[in-house]
């Protein structure tokens, strides 16, 4: 589908909320439907995101499925998971599995308009002799990234967990691995499936 292909091209969905516990930048599920609205108006498509729940094993998943339709009727679609804790400070089941909703959509529309939520190559130290100090540009950085972290796994939030990490590269994820004890390493294995 051209349409899409020019829509991801196009698109430019900016990181413009702040994660109040670890001070980082995200964009959010209203933040790329924004974006993408008037693309959809001028290349003449129609965008549906629906959400089906799925019990696997003891726990229950959101099912996001994001489909977009040219004025052909041709359709592709790209679905994205996220687990229901089991529960949330601070919430009742309805805002539980809509905050889960909105978390599964916005991965589904990340992958059908190829919206990469990881830093750009051209941040991040490539060289092969990588040490601590260049991993992050300050301190402060390196343990607002911890601090986050340890705030997402206290507070039962998985989807802040996963969002800061996926936002590390591989050497940046490595040097903070240690900074955690095991129970704090199986919760942050367990928020990246």
């Amino acid at each position: 589908m051209k349409e899409l292909n020019s829509i991801q091209v196009e698109l430019k969905a900016n990181k413009s909320q702040t994660n109040k516990f670890g001070g980082y930048k995200y964009r959010s599920l209203e933040d790329i439907n924004e974006a993408v609205k008037p693309l959809l108006a001028e290349h003449s498509c129609c965008l549906v995101l629906s959400d089906t729940i799925e019990l696997v094993g003891d726990r229950h998943y959101v099912k996001a499925t994001a489909t977009i339709t040219n004025a052909e009727g041709v359709a592709v679609s790209v679905t994205a998971f996220a687990r229901e804790p089991f529960s949330k400070k601070g919430m009742d089941d309805a805002q539980i599995t809509g905050s889960t909703s909105s978390y599964a959509r916005k991965y589904a529309l990340n992958g059908l308009f190829a919206i990469d939520d990881t830093k750009d190559a051209d941040s991040m130290d490539n060289t092969k002799h990588v040490t601590a100090k260049k991993l992050f540009k300050t301190k402060e950085e390196r343990n607002t990234y911890i601090s986050g972290i340890v705030t997402g796994l206290q507070e039962n939030e998985p989807s802040v967990v996963q969002e800061l990490w996926r936002e590390l590269s591989k050497e940046q994820q490595q040097d903070l691995w240690s900074e955690f004890g095991s129970n704090q390493q199986t919760a942050i294995r367990a928020s990246l499936v």
